[in-house]
Parts: structure tokens; sequence; C-alpha cells
């Protein structure tokens, strides 16, 4: 199964809050590997503009420290499934986490 995953980063690693990250770090997973990765940025950020965006990219799933309530509204609705409250680490360890089942998540670092 193929999938595409998305993590916000700044300056290498997880972005503890989605919508102020300087990039993202966009990942093909294959047969449970990384088949490609880049580093994308996006667009200026503006409310409710991110997922949508995301979407466009392919991204299917997402990983992040924090996410307001209005983008995980928006997230699924696209049906994007999303990681919150993971560890501030680089992106490529948090998606072997993911596809090895070992992704830690918590608590929200967003409060809006």
């Amino acid at each position: 199964m193929r999938k595409r995953i998305a993590i916000p980063t700044e300056n290498g690693f997880l972005c503890s809050h989605f919508g102020h990250c300087e990039s993202f770090y966009i990942a093909d997973i294959e047969n449970e590997k990384i088949i490609t990765s880049n580093f994308v940025k996006p667009p200026k950020h503006e409310p409710g503009l991110y997922p949508a965006w995301i979407k466009e990219q392919g991204v299917n799933e997402v990983i992040c420290g924090g996410v307001g309530e209005k983008a995980q509204i928006l997230f699924a609705q696209q049906n994007i499934t999303l990681y919150i409250g993971a560890e501030k680490k680089n992106p490529e360890d948090l998606v072997r986490d993911l596809i090895s089942g070992r992704l830690k998540t918590g608590q929200n670092a967003c409060d809006h």
C-alpha cells in the first residue's frame, strides 16, 4: 500500500505548531519503506489554507506537534489522518516510527 505523509518542520525538525512551520517534509511510503522524500515550502499561512494545500500535495497522513481545532475539522473533511502531539524529532525518524508502530503521540501543542 502506498501513502504520502507530511510533517511540518522548522530548522529540520518537527515544528510544534502546524501553522507556523517553514516547510513540510513529505515522504512517499510503499511496502513500509520511504521511497522518496523532500522538503516543500508551503504558501503563506492563512487560517484554513494548509489542509486544502496538503490535500493537493496528495498527502493522506500528517504527523504534527500541535494543530488548531479548525484545521483538525478541515483535515477530517479531507479524509487526512492526523497524528497529534508527536515528539520534536527529525521528520524521517518520525516517519520510521509511524511505519514501525512506535510513533509516540500525546497532548496537542496548540491551544486554539
